[in-house]
């Protein structure tokens, strides 16, 4: 496999996971996400044999838009994960170096 394809492929799977993360900011309901995953999956697998490098390049560039337009405006994040409602509200005290009070 050529530094292109390898290229392209990674290209591809980033776009995947990007649309799996945009459904889900849209379809909070398990059972709704997972039908949406199965249907960008079909779609993806529809482009899969795709060798032309202009209609690749054209269908990239229309799932990119796609995922500009769909971005939700308020996304999901996990509550622990940066940004999230509960990122660092336990958060152990440094102890490296001794607090002297006096």
């Amino acid at each position: 496999m050529s530094e292109a394809q390898i290229a392209h492929r990674r290209l591809v799977q980033s776009l995947y996971k990007r649309s799996l993360k945009t459904a889900q900011d849209w379809y909070i309901d398990t059972n709704l996400f997972r039908r949406k995953a199965v249907e960008l999956r079909m779609q993806f697998e529809a482009n899969r044999n795709v060798n032309n490098p202009r209609q690749l390049a054209s269908i990239v560039q229309d799932a990119e838009r796609q995922l500009t337009e769909l971005r939700h405006p308020d996304p999901y994040i996990a509550p622990t994960a940066v940004g999230g409602s509960k990122f660092e509200r336990n958060a152990h005290p440094d102890t490296a170096e001794p607090i002297d009070h006096h």
